[in-house]
């Protein structure tokens, strides 16, 4: 396959929703060379879904595997088990192979949501990881010092705040880094809080393999309680999300996220998205207008056109006419009456009973359309009865 050289596509790769490049200028001139780079993005399977901060490097990979570049995704299922500290203000603790499986399961099916498997190569770092044995751990562990390793922020706070810091968290740059020497890559892309471990990378392919490895990062995205989108945080839009729960997700996210997520969540041109930042910021558009196209456009890229308009019209059913969806999750009472705390908790509306107290303290949650505010009330629980917590979570009840 040729591969395409087109200054105008270079830029956009290099410039949309990306926070750094590293070396910019090689990276540039090997692109425009004609030369097929080889080049991967890496997946820690800690939990079952890939969401949308993950899709932003997957449709940058794409951008690559449409001029013509050779992709790998790789999944880390030998780096989940150590578990990455990034962000970490506490130690991580590993997970086992088993879990690793269980939440990898579906990681190809969700990736080709975005990516052309028929030309990316898929691979598990398990395959060379797991034959390293400890003599060549230790070699590769003196190529970087513990003062490089002490540069990262997170460990100097952890340090002064007088919190642990486990041998195997120094151990994963080194392992995340060797991905690099066992593939042989030419470039890495990743989100930029994982610029150490991809420099760690940089310096053992040199080291290794003799060739500069290139870096480039992207922006980190804000998830839905404006922290940085993470499994840990639990504020994540899977991308197998259903399309409703996608579209209200979206709309319930701040206005000042809108902007950002034009560039990195959609394929609206950067012109457009240019004029979207710069009518926001001056107040000449209605910030809800805006969030509801934005839902629609992301919801469209995994859904389809239909489904995303089908979306809105259930948002606008729902959350504008107060109405109820015109699809309500059934779920089957075992008993006659609950403590509110006991049904909502069971039902899977909220997560924890303790979240539960919150919703209700909150006047979050409604059952036949009456908000309850006592956390001790024992409900007697009817047929078809309709329990709501928040403005995107419905049940009906079903008796034995």
């Amino acid at each position: 396959m040729t591969i395409d050289t087109d200054p105008e596509k270079i830029k956009e790769i290099l410039e949309r929703g990306v926070e750094k490049v590293i070396d910019k200028s090689h990276l540039e001139t090997a692109l425009k060379s004609g030369k097929k780079l080889r080049i991967y993005y890496g997946i820690d399977p800690t939990s079952p879904s890939i969401h949308l901060g993950h899709a932003i490097v997957l449709w940058k990979l794409k951008s690559f595997q449409e001029l013509g570049h050779e992709v790998i995704l790789l999944i880390g299922d030998f780096t989940a088990r150590i578990g990455d500290p990034t962000d970490k203000d506490s130690v991580r603790q590993p997970l086992t192979e088993r879990q690793v499986q269980t939440n990898m399961k579906s990681y190809k099916e969700q990736a080709s949501l975005i990516l052309d498997f028929k030309k990316t190569e898929l691979k598990y770092n398990s395959e060379w990881l797991s034959r390293l044995n400890f003599e060549k751990v230790l070699e590769i562990a003196s190529r970087i010092s513990v003062q490089r390793m002490l540069e990262r922020d997170m460990f100097e706070k952890r340090i002064q705040e007088g919190k642990t810091i486990s041998l195997h968290e120094f151990l994963y740059p080194l392992m995340q880094g060797y991905d690099s020497v066992a593939m042989n890559v030419d470039l890495e892309i990743a989100g930029n809080d994982q610029l150490f471990n991809m420099l760690t990378g940089r310096d053992l392919q040199k080291i290794y393999n003799k060739k500069d490895k290139d870096v480039l990062t992207t922006k980190l995205l804000l998830g839905t309680d404006s922290r940085k989108m993470s499994k840990t945080f639990g504020n994540t839009i899977p991308l197998t999300a259903q399309p409703n729960e996608m579209f209200g997700k979206i709309m319930s996210m701040k206005d000042e996220q809108i902007g950002d997520y034009f560039e990195l969540c959609t394929q609206t041109p950067m012109a457009e998205v240019a004029k979207i930042k710069q009518d926001l910021q001056n107040q000449l558009v209605n910030p809800r207008n805006l969030k509801e196209s934005l839902a629609f456009e992301i919801v469209k890229l995994y859904h389809g056109e239909k489904e995303a308009g089908n979306a809105r019209t259930e948002f606008e059913i729902v959350h504008q006419r107060g109405e109820l969806p015109s699809e309500i999750a059934e779920w089957q009472a075992q008993k006659r009456a609950y403590n509110i705390l006991d049904l909502l908790f069971e039902s899977e509306l909220t997560a924890s009973k303790a979240e539960a107290k919150r919703m209700i303290l909150g006047k979050a949650v409604e059952i036949n359309g009456q908000i309850k505010t006592d956390w001790q009330e024992i409900i007697k629980v009817e047929n078809n009865m309709i329990i709501q917590v928040g403005k995107r979570k419905f049940i009906k009840i079903t008796m034995r």
